[in-house]
């Protein structure tokens, strides 16, 4: 058993003014960021009113206060989440983004090709001049290469070198090519 010390409550010379405090940080949580008051400044506001504490405990009740808050807007209501888990080899997630790079002394817009595993998060990022069928397919070729496998899932966001058409919901119509793809290597897009 694991010896525990238990904190006698002590009255703090906040106590008083808990409520005004908290009534500020939830007005102060309405405004945009540029706008709100800092906990130093609320500092000095309680001063003016009458309290002979340290900025230190106040600090505290602000930090404290703001957990709780994310604490309740994370389970209830617009601010519920469910955590994303997954297995090893369940699944990998693949994206394309823009970036630019200077080759033979030009600028030039590249194609990055991101492939990274959902259980594990190892990623590889490898760069194209188009994306086109034969830059996906070495794409994903190379990073399972590099990765050590293919997982049974692959996760895309609606990507043009994939998918021809999207249907209602989650349908989609996936292009031949990526179809066979997928079929080589024995993965569910």
């Amino acid at each position: 058993m694991e010896p525990k010390f238990k904190v006698p409550a002590r009255p703090s010379k906040l106590d008083r003014f808990a409520q005004k405090l908290s009534d500020w940080l939830r007005v102060e949580a309405g405004k945009s960021r540029k706008q709100r008051r800092t906990a130093k400044q609320m500092h000095a506001d309680l001063v003016v009113l009458g309290y002979e504490g340290s900025y230190e405990r106040v600090a505290a009740f602000v930090r404290a206060w703001k957990a709780e808050r994310q604490r309740e807007q994370q389970t209830s209501g617009r601010g519920t989440f469910v955590p994303l888990v997954f297995g090893p080899g369940e699944a990998f997630q693949f994206d394309w983004s823009e970036d630019w790079a200077i080759l033979g002394g030009e600028r030039t817009k590249l194609q990055v090709a991101h492939t990274k595993l959902s259980h594990s998060r190892a990623f590889i990022v490898r760069a194209y001049p188009l994306q086109t069928h034969e830059m996906l397919f070495d794409a994903m070729t190379q990073a399972f290469r590099v990765l050590g496998g293919v997982p049974r899932r692959g996760i895309f966001d609606n990507m043009k070198t994939a998918v021809d058409r999207i249907g209602s919901g989650k349908a989609r119509q996936v292009n031949a090519r990526f179809a066979a793809m997928a079929s080589h290597y024995l993965f569910e897009p």
